[in-house]
């Protein structure tokens, strides 16, 4: 057993999972070597080649057309929207994260009264040219979030809460259901997309105040008031996303986060997803982060499942060829176009 082979201290390893296999089969030839090239002999190719030639292969050959891509989490050393679309030779545009702007306007502001009116200024501002917001209320508080647009009494109250805990903490962390509905209503406000991170994430992720159902009543107003909502990932709970994208007029649902996660079942959490989902509410998305074979890896596992799914129902007569190639554009780019004005 070689290193890259070698299980990590409590057993298992990256190229031991799906994803890990997944890489070596599809990302392997990407890089000139033969498909599931072994683990050494995947990473002395990746690293004779460098990391500007990797990302440059890699954004490449995913066939994008756009990107959307959330700046709310970006630490020194990833490449910036403008960077990203010019390797992939797509068109590149911003999704402003709800509470890392939240926590950078508390930080400067100083004061609770003064905090939504700050907080409204710099989301306009900052959404000027992004063309979505997200919000990671799944992560810090949970998504059983109360459909109701808080009191401007119940916003300072909060603010002077999130102020008292940086104080102590040394930072601002928005992680009160107050504040994350708030925030989700200013977007709202701006006739802006939100997102929701939804389901599987890292381990920071509570997965039982992650399930997208304990939205419906927060679902339900934003309906009312005509905002987009886009539920991201929702992995397992994708049978649930597709359930909500069907009754409410305003959600779109994808398992962009897990489809390279789960490698060659990716078909199957696609084909779940899109059993009550219309297929002009699914849209494709990546998640990718960090390293740049998750945008090829995503895009090729996610064309294969849409075709298998497609091609299953050609073969059952539930639909005709024109139908599947009318069907594949929708979900593959028209919807995302559509919902975030890609082409106004």
């Amino acid at each position: 057993m070689t290193e890259a082979d070698a299980p990590g201290p409590l057993g298992g390893g990256f190229f031991d999972t799906r994803v890990g296999l997944a890489v070596r089969r599809w990302c392997a030839p990407v890089l000139d070597l033969a498909p599931h090239a072994s683990p050494d002999d995947y990473l002395a190719r990746r690293a004779e080649l460098g990391f500007a030639e990797v990302n440059r292969r890699f954004l490449a050959s995913a066939g994008l057309g756009a990107l959307c891509v959330d700046t709310g989490f970006n630490p020194d050393g990833l490449l910036t929207p403008d960077e990203l679309g010019g390797l992939a030779g797509a068109s590149a545009h911003e999704i402003v994260r709800l509470e890392t702007l939240a926590e950078s306007v508390a930080a400067r502001e100083g004061g609770a009264d003064g905090f939504a009116d700050a907080f409204r200024t710099a989301l306009a501002e900052r959404t000027r040219n992004a063309v979505g917001v997200k919000s990671i209320a799944a992560y810090r508080a949970g998504l059983d979030l109360a459909g109701e647009r808080p009191a401007d009494r119940d916003v300072a109250q909060a603010a002077e809460r999130l102020l008292r805990g940086a104080a102590g903490a040394g930072r601002p962390r928005v992680a009160d259901p107050v504040l994350h509905r708030f925030l989700i209503w200013c977007a709202s406000d701006l006739r802006l997309p939100v997102q929701f991170h939804v389901g599987y994430g890292d381990a920071d992720a509570d997965l039982r105040r992650g399930d997208p159902l304990l939205l419906t009543g927060l679902l339900r107003e934003l309906a009312r008031a005509g905002t987009p909502v886009l539920l991201l990932h929702n992995y397992p709970f994708q049978r649930s996303a597709g359930y909500l994208a069907q009754v409410f007029p305003n959600v779109f649902a994808d398992v962009g986060l897990a489809l390279h996660g789960v490698g060659d079942r990716a078909s199957v959490v696609l084909g779940e997803l899109l059993e009550l989902a219309p297929f002009g509410k699914v849209l494709y998305s990546s998640d990718a982060y960090g390293l740049a074979e998750y945008y090829h890896l995503a895009a090729l596992l996610f064309r294969r499942a849409l075709g298998r799914v497609l091609d299953g129902g050609l073969a059952e007569g539930s639909w005709t060829g024109s139908d599947a190639s009318r069907l594949a554009g929708m979900v593959a780019a028209g919807n995302a176009r559509r919902v975030y004005g890609l082409d106004g």
